[in-house]
């Protein structure tokens, strides 16, 4: 039976000493307010420092103090194949192939070189379709892609809107709007979770759907990898990249996730963009002209193993290896409904809860709309120790992250929130 919340102090404290992850909570470092840990509601914009990032870090540049080329082959962890490491955790997140999964670039970087593999128009097949308001990034890839094969945007890109007076997309919209444009669809290229309001799409229903009229079906996970478990594979999506530094605290520009389907990634004349770290390793050092690409999605790579970009996540991902993906998950539903009944129960502050209230359709993270004065609340919650963002026009996000957000955390907000505002 789902759990009965109250506004009690204790019932958080019952949460917690029930939550098998709570001591995860103790592998990170939290800002201080006063004295104090602050409450960190901000993992869907950068996640916490993991405690055992700096000796990570610190055993990769006594390797290069010590050993300097040599350390590509005889570092603790040798550089050579560094990007290797990261493929079996990242691949169980995301719900995909070992051979599927890269890390490389950052996530735009990646997006534009995925398109370029993706997107090929024709005079039948040119428009790509995306959700309106999607992050600004994912915006202008795809309209600088459109204007790097000379088409026009305005007839090429396909934004899917809320209907009027609604702020969420219905599924059924979407589905119809890539079925209208069935005979001109080439892509359908969505945010996973959309970085305003908090929707988690359906993403195995919108890729049978753009399989269905002949297009291909890519992924932003920015907002998903390291939230809400997904299975890429099994769902058949083409193609997908995401960031490592909010859910998966990889630390600020960390290196960027890549998925591309095992039925492109074993083609070796699936087009891409190259460079030598992408080349077939058995003959890479034979330095000859004529590129032939790894059999799996590392042929994507394109420059050395971006080893001080990278230590960060290989230690945060083995906290997510010993707590699973599927666990944080359980946690994060019942934390963000109890996030959602706290909120409810405010009578002194008027706000929308733009987020879905269907577990099915968001991650761990709540918008609040503020038709007034948003930025400033939002400033008063920094100043009383509560660390999340505001996004214009009037929305702050609240993503209480499960691997280190306790009951008492989501709690203490709303006692917070009651008292000062």
């Amino acid at each position: 039976m789902p759990f009965e919340f109250d506004t009690s102090l204790h019932t958080a404290q019952a949460l917690d000493a029930a939550d098998t992850l709570a001591h995860f909570k103790q592998q990170f470092y939290f800002p201080q307010h006063n004295g104090k840990d602050v409450i960190y509601f901000c993992g869907n914009s950068l996640g916490l420092q993991p405690k055992t990032v700096e000796a990570a870090v610190q055993q990769e540049l006594n390797d290069w103090k010590t050993l300097a080329i040599a350390g590509f082959s005889k570092a603790k962890t040798p550089w050579l194949y560094y990007q290797e490491y990261i493929k079996p955790s990242l691949a169980k997140i995301v719900g995909a192939k070992e051979n599927e999964v890269t890390v490389m670039n950052t996530l735009t970087v990646n997006l534009h070189l995925l398109l370029l593999s993706f997107y090929k128009p024709t005079k039948q097949r040119y428009k790509i379709m995306m959700e309106a308001g999607a992050f600004p990034s994912d915006q202008y890839a795809v309209e600088t892609l459109v204007k790097h094969f000379g088409l026009n945007p305005d007839d090429c890109i396909v934004e899917i809107a809320p209907r009027e007076n609604e702020k969420i997309l219905r599924e059924e919209d979407i589905i119809n709007a890539i079925q209208q444009n069935a005979e001109t669809l080439a892509v359908v290229m969505f945010g996973g979770i959309n970085y305003y309001t908090g929707q988690l799409f359906n993403m195995q229903n919108i890729t049978a759907a753009a399989h269905k009229v002949g297009a291909v079906a890519g992924f932003d996970l920015a907002h998903v990898a390291g939230n809400v478990p997904v299975q890429l594979h099994d769902w058949n999506v083409d193609f997908a990249c995401w960031c490592n530094y909010k859910y998966l605290n990889g630390g600020p520009g960390c290196v960027g996730g890549l998925y591309v389907h095992e039925k492109y990634a074993n083609d070796i004349n699936t087009p891409r963009l190259a460079g030598w770290w992408g080349n077939e390793e058995s003959i890479r050092f034979k330095m000859e002209k004529g590129f032939i690409p790894k059999t799996n999605a590392s042929g994507w790579n394109i420059s050395t193993a971006q080893v001080l970009n990278t230590v960060s996540l290989k230690a945060s991902l083995a906290i997510f290896d010993e707590a699973d993906m599927n666990e944080l998950r359980k946690k994060s539903i019942q934390l963000t409904a109890y996030l959602e009944f706290l909120l409810k129960q405010l009578n002194n502050l008027s706000f929308e809860i733009i987020t879905p209230s269907s577990a099915d359709e968001r991650g761990a993270q709540l918008c609040l709309y503020f038709t007034k004065h948003g930025k400033a609340i939002h400033d008063k919650m920094i100043e009383n120790g509560i660390v999340v963002d505001y996004r214009e026009p009037g929305v702050i996000r609240v993503a209480p992250a499960p691997l280190y957000c306790s009951y008492e955390n989501v709690f203490q907000f709303y006692e917070i929130l009651k008292n000062n505002f």
